[in-house]
């Protein structure tokens, strides 16, 4: 592994907090989103993810200060990817938006470089031919909230060369993570084919009106001893990334529930802007939700 300039493709939440981890552990980062305000919004989550890189990592200003000096922005993506080794791509949820994205980089990206998707639940193959190097192509996946819960979970396809596969494991070690190897393709790699049933049925549960968002969370909470219910992991992803899913799985299936939870999910927090934890609402109000308040499992 010989990575030194990696790009990251897309600033929201997950890219913003890749690219900065990807700094901190001593890599030159350029992020590339689709405009200027795209870019100046992510400048803004880095700087937000300052305090927790002191609060959870005692991180020293030195530190911070080389990371945030490690990165570069460009809008343009001829010139975000001139010089790069790896590429992450953390763009939407979106085949045709994450197709159209790669037959334009494969005109533009140097030959040495690795493409690498952070597809929450979409197959590597389902865009190798799209690359125009599949062998040079495949899936580097993380959980939220990077600097702490910190997996790295590689996929191949069945044509990605053995060496990028190995190369990619190594550089995910070495910016910290706990790479997890996955020998074949699987939809949602082992976190979400675990995460995303149970998000998916507290949706259910609540589209048909069986409880409310807080007695969904302080069951699986009180139950399971988990520090977050699903509503409250929903409001870490973005209810932006779990509203393309569902949407997705509507129309792949055809199922009305599924459609249901989309509608849900743009009518109610989306359009009012109530995007997660990003935004300081979603399902909960931020910084003091009520299933941090101590009487909440009582």
């Amino acid at each position: 592994m010989n990575f030194k300039q990696i790009t990251v493709a897309g600033s929201g939440v997950l890219g913003s907090q890749i690219a900065f981890q990807t700094a901190y552990k001593g890599f030159h980062v350029t992020v590339y989103d689709i405009n200027d305000e795209a870019l100046a919004k992510a400048k803004e989550r880095m700087a937000e993810l300052k305090s927790h890189y002191v609060a959870d990592l005692q991180a020293s200003e030195a530190d911070l200060k080389a990371a945030y000096d490690r990165i570069t922005y460009n809008s343009d993506l001829a010139q975000a990817v001139a010089n790069a080794d790896l590429i992450i791509e953390a763009i939407p949820e979106v085949v045709s938006i994450k197709t159209d994205f790669y037959k334009k980089l494969s005109q533009l990206a140097p030959a040495k470089m690795i493409f690498a998707t952070n597809s929450s639940t979409l197959l590597p193959s389902q865009f190798a031919e799209a690359t125009g190097r599949p062998g040079q192509f495949l899936a580097l996946h993380f959980a939220n909230e990077i600097w702490k819960n910190n997996t790295a979970e590689i996929m191949k396809h069945p044509g990605t060369d053995n060496q990028v596969f190995e190369d990619v494991v190594a550089f995910a070690k070495a910016i910290g993570m706990v790479a997890l190897p996955l020998q074949k393709e699987q939809p949602g790699y082992i976190l979400n084919s675990l995460l995303v049933p149970l998000l998916e049925a507290a949706q259910q549960l609540l589209v048909r009106e069986i409880a409310d968002v807080e007695t969904i969370d302080k069951t699986w909470m009180v139950a399971t001893g988990a520090p977050l219910g699903p509503f409250a992991i929903l409001d870490v992803v973005g209810i932006n990334t779990a509203y393309n899913i569902g949407l997705a799985k509507a129309k792949a299936t055809g199922n009305e529930e599924f459609e249901r939870i989309a509608e849900l999910l743009k009518s109610e927090y989306i359009d009012k802007g109530k995007l997660g934890r990003a935004t300081g609402e979603g399902f909960y109000k931020y910084p003091d939700p009520s299933f941090l308040k101590p009487d909440f499992k009582s």
